[in-house]
């Protein structure tokens, strides 16, 4: 078994959409250290607030990352948080294209926010959000209690072989 597949028990396409996800995040990282660099040199314009748009970007990256760690790790409670992220980034790519006539940034903005939601739909990535077993539908994974029902079912077959 490959180590990547021992350190995420999640199938390939989420853990791309995970890499994906995190490439905003970084950049929200990257904005917060350049304003703060800018703010410490003196160089910023009037006002205070630059020191809360660092907190800002650095809060948001921090949000960001920790999704695309989560997809990374193979934790089910970031393919949501993900999929809300990639359609925002959609949004922001439209507007590049479009209002901003950026279409250099917007579009692959926009393909790369495209792709995370069709990789975090695709049929494997259902499947694992879902703890699907070999040979069953989406349906006897919803009504088992799918990805939860897994965990429990676990635990009850470890409490079962240590007593």
């Amino acid at each position: 078994m490959p180590l990547v597949d021992r350190i995420s028990p999640a199938p390939r396409e989420v853990r791309v959409a995970g890499a994906l996800t995190a490439l905003p995040g970084l950049a929200a990282l990257a904005l917060a250290v350049l304003l703060l660099v800018t703010a410490l040199r003196g160089q910023s314009t009037v006002g205070g607030d630059i020191y809360a748009e660092v907190a800002y970007y650095a809060l948001l990256a921090a949000g960001v990352l920790a999704c695309a760690g989560g997809l990374l790790l193979g934790r089910t409670w970031a393919r949501s948080p993900a999929v809300v992220l990639a359609l925002v980034v959609v949004g922001v790519g439209w507007y590049a294209t479009g209002p901003s006539a950026r279409p250099e940034f917007g579009v692959p903005l926009m393909a790369a926010g495209v792709l995370v939601v069709v990789l975090l739909f695709r049929r494997p990535s259902r499947a694992w959000a879902l703890g699907m077993r070999e040979g069953e539908s989406e349906e006897e994974a919803a009504r088992r209690g799918g990805y939860a029902g897994r965990v429990e079912a676990r635990e009850r077959d470890e409490r079962r072989d240590a007593g």
